[in-house]
């Protein structure tokens, strides 16, 4: 039986990285988690987000997944520490995974603001290259917008022209989507920067560390599978939330390509209320 892929985000953003596991390793039984109940993580304070990472990760545990993959940016600056601790599993991160793959020395970030402030980019890509120059914007206005729908307002272009300035000023020539968000807004982005930049998704760099990481523990290489009958989507992927899931299932739609089965799990401890 092959290895259950546990994956979670604060909301919609983790279905990007969803989205390519799926494609990439269609034998692979899938759990996400959308913490949806607590969007957005990127505003709340370091103490919340890793409190709130220690019981989505045990949940996680207690669903019996084999891998985790942190499909949320601002966990993964904070907490990276308490998902390994308490996954007892191996965890793959986002800025981990691209931090070493990015061939400039001229890079932007645009992150949520708890990411951005913890400067996880920043330290993963000096240590990759210590001659980089890293700015790293802010955009606490994304996630909302993306997570009620208005991928294409005006509000959200005046916006995004707000976050970009930084990076054009810095003169960089790559800039990382630092939050599984932003992925969604690549038409419009591409838009509005100069055409020599290049826009770069952490989660391609972290799905294709996953198959070395499940050849290593024991599963076989989908290209030796492809003989294998392929279950339904909605079968091998199990979609939970901690808020409503007909809404969470609405929205999911144009990032999956489908309106998924979505289950309401009850997460929210008293240590982690807000």
């Amino acid at each position: 039986m092959s290895l259950l892929v546990g994956l979670f985000d604060s909301g919609l953003g983790g279905l990007t990285v969803l989205r390519q596991l799926i494609q990439r390793y269609p034998h692979s039984p899938c759990l996400y988690l959308g913490d949806t109940a607590r969007v957005p993580y990127g505003t709340r304070t370091p103490e919340d987000i890793r409190a709130i990472a220690a019981e989505v990760v045990h949940w996680l545990r207690e669903q019996g997944v084999g891998v985790l993959v942190m499909a949320c940016n601002t966990s993964n600056a904070l907490a990276l520490d308490v998902a390994v601790a308490e996954a007892g599993v191996p965890v793959l991160g986002l800025i981990d995974s691209v931090a070493p793959v990015l061939g400039s020395d001229h890079v932007g970030v645009l992150a949520t603001p708890a990411t951005a402030s913890s400067g996880a980019y920043r330290r993963a890509i000096h240590a990759s290259r210590p001659t980089a120059t890293v700015t790293e914007v802010a955009c606490p206005g994304f996630v909302p917008l993306i997570e009620a729908g208005h991928r294409t307002s005006p509000e959200l272009r005046e916006v995004a022209l707000a976050y970009i300035a930084p990076l054009l000023a810095a003169g960089v020539d790559t800039v990382v989507l630092g939050c599984t968000h932003y992925p969604m807004l690549r038409p419009l982005l591409t838009e509005l920067l100069p055409a020599h930049i290049t826009l770069v998704d952490p989660a391609e760099a972290t799905v294709e560390r996953l198959g070395p990481l499940l050849g290593s523990l024991g599963e076989a290489p989908e290209v030796e599978r492809r003989s294998e009958a392929i279950e339904p989507i909605g079968r091998r992927t199990r979609l939970c939330v901690t808020g409503c899931p007909e809404a969470f299932a609405a929205g999911a739609r144009s990032w999956l390509g489908h309106q998924p089965v979505v289950e309401h799990v009850a997460l929210r401890s008293e240590c982690c209320a807000f």
